[in-house]
């Protein structure tokens, strides 16, 4: 295969959650156009490794918590000691913990936050250092690409799934908060809020169609996770997509939607509830609506 036909020959990469399902899915894309791979997850990855090493690549597995701080150093050195440097961070792993909020454990919330907000945190501190400090010594700017995933759950809410909810969010503005701070060596941070088959969603997706097109295959997200890695987006940063079958959706940034002001220096009660009483919002469909819309298109649950 020629180099031209590997936009990330010879790049190294982090993958989290990628003994199956997503994780090893987007492992594998990046080895499959070049990438040496580091994977970890809490379950058996031989499997990835073996299928990495099959298309001609080298990978190693580091066991471990995501949600343990110190894994994220060892992810890091371990990329650097094997293979000589760091390009890509995907950081994929995840649980849910189902319930209401009104009947939720503390464990339950904890569990959750601990995997996905300080998870991804943690691995975008190692790993941010490392390309800080690698752009310090070369005074230039250097090749970094963070892939983060959040959840339509964030943008949409979720009320089974309130620490779910809340620590995706939280992903989806880590993800601007690196890429403001990182921007400058020359490091990319995006999410994704990925639609795809897996263990996690089994109940949701059930069991995929013997024939025709499946457009929760993780290959679909696997491969648009591949392009964010490649130097082809390196001038996309702080943003999200939604991404499953043959669809990519870039979601809109927050916006001011209306802004109530007094006429005097300051609002007192009356007329800080009557100006805002008078606001009659045109109605428009949500993202929810905009969602279910594409899902429908596509084919999925409505």
């Amino acid at each position: 295969m020629s180099t031209s036909s590997l936009p990330l020959a010879d790049r190294v990469a982090i993958v989290t959650g990628a003994a199956a399902g997503l994780g090893r899915a987007e492992a594998v894309a990046l080895a499959e156009r070049g990438a040496d791979v580091v994977v970890t997850d809490l379950g058996d990855m031989t499997e990835t490794v073996a299928e990495i090493v099959a298309l001609g690549r080298r990978a190693v597995a580091v066991p471990g918590d995501i949600s343990d701080w110190n894994l994220s150093d060892t992810l890091v050195e371990t990329a650097v000691s094997t293979f000589g440097r760091l390009d890509i961070v995907v950081n994929n792993a995840g649980i849910t913990r189902d319930g209401m909020l009104f009947s939720m454990s503390q464990k339950q919330w904890d569990d959750v936050l601990n995997v996905h907000a300080r998870g991804h945190a943690a691995l975008g501190r190692a790993a941010g250092a490392y390309w800080r400090e690698l752009s310090k010594t070369t005074g230039e700017a250097t090749y970094g690409r963070i892939i983060n995933t959040a959840s339509e759950a964030a943008l949409t809410g979720s009320a089974g799934q309130p620490n779910y909810a809340a620590a995706k969010a939280a992903i989806v503005s880590l993800t601007v908060a690196e890429a403001r701070s990182l921007g400058k060596y020359g490091v990319t941070a995006n999410a994704i809020a990925p639609r795809a088959r897996t263990a996690m969603t089994a109940g949701v997706f059930g069991e995929s169609e013997a024939d025709g097109f499946d457009a929760l295959d993780p290959a679909h997200v696997a491969r648009f996770v591949a392009y964010l890695a490649s130097p082809r987006a390196g001038s996309i940063t702080g943003r999200t997509f939604v991404a499953y079958g043959s669809m990519v959706a870039l979601v809109a940034r927050p916006a001011i939607e209306h802004v109530f002001t007094a006429d005097g220096e300051a609002f007192d009660d009356v007329t800080l509830a009557d100006t805002i009483d008078a606001y009659k919002p045109t109605p428009g469909p949500t993202l929810a609506d905009e969602l279910a819309a594409l899902e429908s298109a596509a084919g999925l649950h409505p």
